[in-house]
């Protein structure tokens, strides 16, 4: 199994952000999908998550701004990051399981900073 981040990067309180995780060796459409977190400082915390019937949950630091969704042709989950505060400044990990197993991506930064 892995996982590939992309698109973290710097955002002005207030602003948006858009990360996706590719994945492949594994059964993409059966799988539970998440994203963590991990701020400077602290542990590695869900962020939100969507099984493979769409169904999604939320920390709630993040309701109401943060959406996750999932395209099974493209095999990728995207965390959609609205209303950024400088508290939601961390590296993002999407994460899985796959027999029993946790997987990985490498983690992209995402910097809400002025």
């Amino acid at each position: 199994v892995q996982l590939q981040a992309s698109g973290g990067g710097l955002v002005q309180p207030g602003g948006s952000l858009r990360i996706s995780c590719a994945a492949s060796g594994m059964n993409f459409r059966l799988a539970t999908l998440a994203w963590y977190r991990r701020a400077p400082g602290k542990q590695r915390d869900l962020v939100a998550s969507i099984t493979s019937d769409g169904g999604t949950a939320y920390a709630d630091p993040v309701k109401g701004r943060f959406t996750i969704s999932r395209d099974n042709v493209r095999r990728t989950v995207t965390l959609q990051m609205n209303s950024l505060d400088p508290e939601d400044t961390a590296v993002y990990y999407c994460n899985t399981q796959n027999r029993g197993r946790d997987f990985w991506g490498q983690g992209t930064l995402v910097t809400v900073s002025s």
